[in-house]
């Protein structure tokens, strides 16, 4: 089954649930163009994704899901919020979501596990998660190890649940691609910054239209934290100083605060700009209902010519 069609909306494509960009009014907005918009819990409390869920509903009729990092402290209290906003999808990162499993299946949420390895897939399918994103280390934030193009082959040889794509996909190349490994759909959040209704700071979406391939780097591999961002004078002295064996603590100074400094106050030189690679792809600003059909009108010129 489809992606589109196991959710009920137009395309089979999840917006990735960026932290402290993914808000009420940005996943609303991707759910009117046909996707399926995702708030970002991470960073938020446990009133504050109360209030994004219904700014989110104010503002959309179309379904919608909640991002959870489960290492947030009140992801007890988000669980059972997302229950009572009858929120209808879960995508889940950083922790097992099998305590909360139950629940969320009972109140009718279906949930999508992002996972970076077969074994945690297969964990997950065991749990009873209605599918898996398996994400590969293109994508932006924090990442694991092995590529989109390794680790979805794999996943969905290893589950009899849905598999979607995420990590390096900004084009409809990408997305045929992304099919014929097994994927019954994709997650994009990159290729979405650079959108008009992207509630990040305009020296933040300048920095991706800037990227370029050699642009966009890994801090904190060795320290066992690995962050894929955009280059800039802070990642270069906390790469500097990892290499020369910073403890943790001292390298939290250069990180502490600075996704929210690059995000809100467009501090792109001493923030975290976070983007995975396909910053380098994206060299315009569009609205959101061009950027996602201009995707699928790509995807499908492609299918064509391949079915010649």
């Amino acid at each position: 089954m489809k992606l589109h069609e196991l959710l009920g909306i137009k395309y089979p494509l999840i917006q990735g649930g960026m932290a402290n960009i993914a808000t009420g009014e940005f996943a609303a907005a991707v759910s009117n163009t046909g996707a399926l918009g995702m708030i970002g819990a991470g960073g938020m409390s446990a009133d504050m994704l109360r209030e994004q869920i219904q700014i989110c509903k104010q503002h959309t009729q179309m379904p919608f899901g909640v991002n959870l990092m489960l290492m947030n402290p009140d992801t007890d209290k988000m669980a059972e919020i997302v229950i009572e906003e009858q929120v209808p999808v879960v995508t889940t990162g950083a922790g097992n979501p099998g305590k909360y499993m139950k629940q969320w299946k009972s109140a009718g949420i279906k949930v999508f596990p992002v996972v970076a390895s077969v074994g945690l897939a297969r964990r997950m399918e065991r749990l009873g998660a209605d599918g898996v994103i398996a994400e590969g280390c293109e994508s932006g934030g924090h990442v694991g190890e092995t590529t989109t193009m390794v680790l979805v082959p794999q996943v969905a040889d290893a589950v009899n649940i849905p598999v979607i794509a995420a990590g390096g996909i900004a084009s409809g190349r990408q997305m045929v691609a992304a099919e014929v490994l097994g994927a019954c759909g994709v997650q994009v959040g990159t290729c979405l910054l650079s959108t008009t209704e992207c509630p990040i700071h305009e020296n933040y979406k300048q920095a991706v239209r800037n990227a370029r391939d050699t642009h966009i780097t890994v801090m904190g591999r060795i320290a066992g934290t690995p962050v894929r961002v955009i280059k800039n004078d802070m990642v270069r002295e906390y790469i500097a100083r990892e290499k020369e064996g910073a403890t943790l603590m001292e390298l939290e100074h250069y990180t502490l605060g600075s996704l929210r400094r690059a995000v809100k106050e467009g501090d792109i030189e001493t923030g975290s700009v976070m983007a995975g690679q396909t910053a380098a792809m994206i060299h315009d600003e569009c609205s959101l209902a061009e950027r996602i059909e201009t995707l699928f009108t790509e995807y499908e010129t492609v299918l064509k010519e391949l079915c010649r």
